[in-house]
């Protein structure tokens, strides 16, 4: 398996810094996006794609807002965050543009390609699966559940798994449901997983450092949660 390096690439006119991480062997191999929370591109997804290498996948973290940043302070990631949210199709778009990136790369095989996001990343990989893109199977962890383009019946090709928590503020019960309604009515084949007691981005082990209401890590259920994606990526891909 290889570290991480920086892999550049563009949209709108954005350069794109995300980071690569490619497993042991010549290829092709499956291949996931793997997209990040509201503050950018921070160690837990560095740490996620250098996971999934580990696991057998070339793993791309991808870079939402531009030069790869990552904000320490949350409030300072309102801006680039809210303009995304403000324009869905461009966040869908910008979304696609990691997803041709990581489909072109000589050691992804492109018909094993998925992906999984976290908090703001989660809502991402949702949104990758609502455009139609071919790609097999996407993983939300505490994502944002509700869209303003929803899915069109037929249009949903990957497999969907969200893993949410219950006590979730970003994503609450209303929200889990009209999300379920949304993916039947649209025929995907979906899955998701309600825990009882996690809260936004449980899977996160910085969460602790930042002050966000509604913000904790649960090492049971990053565990847990982790354990699920793994077999849910590789019955998929």
């Amino acid at each position: 398996m290889s570290g991480l390096r920086t892999f550049e690439y563009s949209h709108d006119g954005v350069v794109l810094k995300g980071q690569l991480a490619t497993p042991a062997g010549s290829g092709p191999h499956p291949a996931v996006l793997v997209m990040h929370e509201a503050r950018g591109l921070g160690p837990h997804m560095r740490s996620r794609a250098l996971m999934l290498a580990e696991a057998g996948y070339v793993a791309l973290a991808t870079d939402m807002y531009g030069g790869g940043v990552h904000f320490e302070d949350p409030a300072a990631s309102g801006e680039p965050f809210t303009a995304l949210q403000k324009n869905p199709q461009h966040l869908r778009n910008r979304v696609l543009a990691g997803f041709d990136a990581l489909a072109a790369l000589p050691s992804a095989d492109p018909d094993r390609l998925g992906a999984a996001g976290f908090c703001f990343g989660g809502q991402c990989v949702l949104e990758l699966a609502r455009s139609g893109a071919d790609a097999k199977a996407v993983v939300s962890f505490h994502g944002i559940l509700t869209t303003q383009l929803p899915a069109r019946p037929g249009e949903v090709r990957a497999k969907v798994l969200a893993l949410t928590g219950a006590r979730d503020p970003y994503a609450p019960l209303a929200d889990a449901e009209t999300f379920r309604e949304e993916m039947t009515a649209a025929g995907a084949n979906w899955q998701m997983t309600l825990y009882g007691e996690a809260w936004h981005a449980f899977t996160d082990p910085g969460a602790g450092d930042i002050d966000v209401p509604g913000v904790r890590y649960d090492p049971l259920l990053a565990k847990l949660s982790w354990a699920q994606a793994l077999a849910f990526l590789e019955a998929t891909l």
